[in-house]
């Protein structure tokens, strides 16, 4: 079929590109500095001023967030796709040392303590993810560097007592000093010194990156679910990529039960902000949901040292609610659930879920389960689903909900796409999208819903500029995002004969199971804006993500009635 799609190549993407995989293609370690001109040239819209003297705070705090704070101490970064890859390179047992995480980023990683950092990496999009990232970092430290050197004064007592003054010699206003400072919070000092007492030069290692290893990783993830829920081989499953809280808060109904505790916490243990927006909740001043804000606000409670309400306490809760959560081991991070709708409870669904006395008299002999995954990265999405696909029974429905970029709303705000462009497989993807805006809208109440929009896949966040955006902006694209076209691949796979096409348009209006994609709006980068270094959503995306997720459980539920009235 001719396309119509438009031309997306970018040549300083796609020099970007080649660089680093060239390089990385050698056995011996690869400095980040070889890749910072390809990386400038690039002019990223996530970093945009990287070849400016003064530093570009949205990208250096954006880096912060997607990697572990030990990366102040990290001299070497090591890639690879199984412990086995790392041990026999010399490493030992990687997983013995400190186990790391980002607060905005699910990448399984270890520390050696001293300057080695050690990273799973689930597909090539891992590695499109990372290297950007780490480069990024680079630049704008060395900047940060660079500047503190030339210092006329003694910068060390500003660090105690950052100001006007510290910003000025860091050549960056005010208030990007102040993001700064609330993303180290007392670190501030420490992290500050550590950039001006010397430049960074961190080094890299791909130890294997190989197409089938990353099948033979996927494979190893789900051995670890079949070993303890075999019933995934004969049983009809709905497929869940989306998150671990929001599926398993709505079904097992723990914060409703445990209220007043999570009340009590509100009034002695949170912080000032979390009782004011609790206090406007109830008095009516903030048109919120409770459930929501009770989400919330048990995960805050959770992270304090004394919580009553322990997660041992919610996930043996959850196992009585017919859920039962498998970490990943050995692989790339991405949890699963299964959740047995025989078993769930119905007077423990979130009111917003109820799906009435019928079908709730019917669950009880379901057969089917849904199997929840937490969102993967990029390619991985289509390992995962093609590896679900063969090991599990029948397919029954595959929804997808997850972080996007908008060019035509505003953080918050829901789109659901029927469009799909992948900037992997360079395939456009027609399909018919089971959700429509008015299965969100009633409960969202911060953002809006827009359906029957254009999305498009791309390889990574920094592997975008304007040049590249105005071109599918100009053809109507508004949701970028890094999932969809991969899954889709792989559902071309589950339901045709053959191996999902390249570079052509293909139709998927006719699958014989449910499908459905929400994404919602995390980002706005045609903007420019601060929201770029935002780490999460906070309040306002727990309102579409749990607007979504109702939408789903929805579909799941009358989807499973129509079965099995149909069978009976």
């Amino acid at each position: 079929m001719e396309r119509t799609v438009p031309t997306t190549a970018s040549e300083a993407i796609d020099l970007y590109l080649r660089t680093f995989y060239s390089l990385l293609r050698t056995t011996a370690e690869v400095q980040i500095r070889t890749m910072e001109e390809s990386h400038s040239a690039m002019n990223s819209l996530l970093h945009p001023d990287a070849r400016k003297r003064a530093p570009d705070m949205s990208a250096f705090i954006y880096c912060l967030l997607r990697l572990p704070d030990c990366i102040f101490e990290v001299d070497m970064v090591v890639m690879g796709q199984g412990e086995e890859d790392f041990s026999q390179a010399g490493y030992g047992q990687v997983e013995t040392w400190q186990r790391v995480n980002a607060p905005a980023r699910r990448r399984r990683c270890f520390f050696n303590g001293q300057d080695t950092l050690a990273c799973y990496i689930a597909s090539r999009t891992d590695i499109d993810d990372l290297i950007p990232l780490l480069t990024a970092f680079q630049i704008e430290w060395n900047k940060m560097n660079l500047l503190l050197a030339l210092a006329p004064v003694d910068t060390a007592p500003l660090l105690d007592n950052p100001d006007g003054r510290l910003a000025a010699l860091l050549e960056m206003e005010l208030e990007d000093l102040d993001r700064l400072k609330s993303v180290w919070g007392k670190d501030f000092a420490a992290r500050m010194a550590a950039i001006g007492s010397r430049n960074t030069r961190i080094r890299v290692q791909l130890l294997s990156g190989s197409l089938n290893a990353y099948r033979r990783a996927t494979l190893h993830w789900m051995e670890n679910i079949e070993r303890k829920h075999g019933e995934l081989f004969s049983s009809p499953v709905y497929f869940v990529s989306s998150n671990t809280h929001s599926l398993a808060n709505m079904v097992s109904g723990f914060t409703r039960r445990h209220r007043d505790g999570l009340f009590s916490f509100l009034e002695e243990k949170a912080g000032q902000a979390l009782k004011q927006e609790w206090e406007q909740i109830r008095s009516g001043q903030l048109p919120s949901s409770e459930e929501n804000f009770l989400y919330y606000a048990l995960r805050k409670y959770q992270e304090l040292d004394d919580c009553r309400l322990t997660l041992e306490m919610q996930y043996a809760h959850e196992s009585q609610a017919g859920i039962a959560r498998i970490p990943s081991l050995h692989s790339f991070d991405v949890e699963a659930q299964v959740i047995h709708l025989s078993q769930i409870q119905p007077d423990l669904l979130d009111p917003r879920i109820r799906p009435g006395e019928a079908v709730e008299s019917a669950l009880p002999s379901s057969n089917a389960i849904i199997l929840n995954i937490d969102y993967p990265l990029g390619l991985a999405a289509y390992n995962i689903l093609a590896k679900v696909a063969e090991h599990a029974g029948v397919i029954l429905g595959a929804y997808v909900l997850g972080k996007a970029a908008t060019l035509n709303g505003v953080i918050g705000d829901v789109m659901i796409p029927n469009v799909v462009h992948d900037e992997h497989s360079r395939n456009t993807y027609l399909f018919t999208n089971c959700f429509r805006a008015q299965d969100v809208t009633p409960d969202l109440i911060y953002g809006s819903a827009l359906d029957h929009q254009k999305a498009v896949t791309v390889l990574g966040t920094f592997l975008q500029n304007h040049e590249f955006m105005d071109v599918f902006y100009s053809e109507g694209y508004t949701d970028i995002e890094m999932e969809a076209g991969p899954y889709l691949s792989a559902i071309y796979e589950i339901a045709r004969p053959k191996r999902h096409p390249v570079y052509e348009i293909v139709n998927l209006t006719d699958l014989p199971f449910d499908l459905g994609f929400i994404h919602y709006a995390s980002d706005t980068p045609l903007s420019k804006g601060k929201n770029l270094g935002a780490g999460s959503l906070s309040y306002f995306g727990l309102d579409s993500t749990y607007a979504a997720s109702a939408a789903i459980l929805r579909r799941i539920f009358t989807l499973e009635h129509h079965r099995l009235q149909s069978a009976n």
